[in-house]
């Protein structure tokens, strides 16, 4: 999968879209810009370039986010700053909370209908479109079950995974987009079977500092430094990895 692929382009129809999600420009500040039509950025390269991933696309999309919950909210804001509905099906809601006081509240003083926090069972997703790409959010442990698979352009279902494990094996070869963060010896040598990954790059997944991700898919191995906003640290905290 390329690192460039096309995502909703938010520019030129900011002004229709807030309204129609409730979200203040003030709220947009306090995230992070999507960045250009290419992508959204995450984060730096080795030499401080933007990078770009891709996460709202015009096709189906599975993306694994391995390494704990402060990546996945990142990315959840992120996509929420392009427009996108958010549908996070969780067991542990507290631990998604700041993501929809994020959104905001309506001129009815009711949160924002942009973020919603669901069980996990399958339930009606929005319809996404171009101008409204939904972000599904699957908190469901280390094996998840298949409850919302992507089926349709727009929408992208975003698998968190705290640690890599056997089985979930056949979920993230199928991803199109997988983040990994810092593994133990045993998990990267799990993910070079999976991935029929070189040592080097192997050792490389053992060594990663808190704020550094590799974006693996079809023919990406791509390192990268997350990029943090003051608005996105007063609402995230500090980088980390694990839960």
């Amino acid at each position: 999968m390329s690192a460039t692929s096309r995502l909703a382009d938010n520019q030129g129809k900011a002004a229709g879209i807030a309204p129609e999600f409730l979200i203040s420009p003030e709220v947009l500040d306090s995230i992070s810009p999507s960045g250009d039509r290419g992508g959204m950025v995450l984060g730096s390269g080795m030499q401080g370039e933007p990078l770009t991933i891709s996460v709202l696309r015009p096709a189906p999309t599975r993306v694994a986010v391995i390494g704990g919950l402060y990546l996945a909210r990142q990315v959840a804001l992120r996509a929420m700053a392009t427009g996108a509905w958010i549908v996070i099906g969780t067991g542990r809601p507290a631990a998604w909370q700041m993501i929809a006081r994020a959104a905001g509240e309506g001129p009815d003083g009711r949160p924002s209908p942009l973020v919603q926090l669901r069980r996990l069972s399958p339930v009606e997703l929005p319809r996404p479109s171009e101008d409204g790409p939904l972000l599904v959010v699957h908190d469901g442990g280390h094996v998840p079950q298949e409850l919302f698979p992507p089926r349709s352009p727009w929408q992208t279902t975003m698998y968190v995974l705290p640690y890599l494990h056997p089985q979930a094996g056949g979920l993230v070869n199928t991803a199109d987009l997988v983040l990994l963060q810092r593994l133990p010896i045993g998990q990267a040598q799990l993910a070079g079977r999976i991935w029929r990954l070189p040592p080097p790059m192997v050792q490389q997944l053992t060594t990663l500092k808190d704020d550094q991700v590799i974006a693996l898919g079809r023919n990406l191995w791509r390192p990268l430094r997350l990029i943090t906003t003051p608005g996105e640290q007063q609402i995230l905290g500090p980088v980390r990895r694990g839960d």
